[in-house]
């Protein structure tokens, strides 16, 4: 599993872990079903606090994506257990957007900007 932590993110860790899994499930590198690294691997991996990374995969099992299964490990999540109500998922665009016109951005960078990183996220299995 390929997650990177960036000091200069002001991101907490947990978050930047738990977004780079997000990532590698949109983008079906991690399949439904597939196990993740126990957690102290994880930590280790990345030179990281093993509650750091059990506090991501937490927030994943919170946001319906990973299956959390004590003594066992940790799975991601069939994808209809993932629906949210569409309200719900616009909240973080929405405040991602408004940032950008805030910094400025107009509105054909913007959907610029949103179609390029639309057809990253989509990228299957690259």
């Amino acid at each position: 599993m390929f997650v990177t932590i960036d000091t200069n993110d002001p991101r907490a860790i947990y978050q930047q872990v738990a977004d780079g899994i997000k990532e590698l499930i949109a983008r079906r590198k991690l399949a439904e079903g597939t196990p993740l690294p126990p957690v102290r691997q994880l930590a280790a991996d990345l030179g990281v606090n093993l509650n750091t990374i059990a506090t991501a995969y937490r927030e994943l099992q919170k946001d319906g994506l990973i299956a959390i299964k004590h003594g066992s490990g940790s799975v991601v999540a069939a994808r209809a257990a993932t629906e949210r109500n569409q309200e719900e998922l616009l909240r973080p665009l929405r405040t991602a957007l408004t940032e950008m016109v805030l910094a400025g951005l107009s509105p054909s960078k913007i959907l610029s900007l949103v179609t390029r990183e639309l057809s990253m996220v989509g990228k299957e299995g690259k």
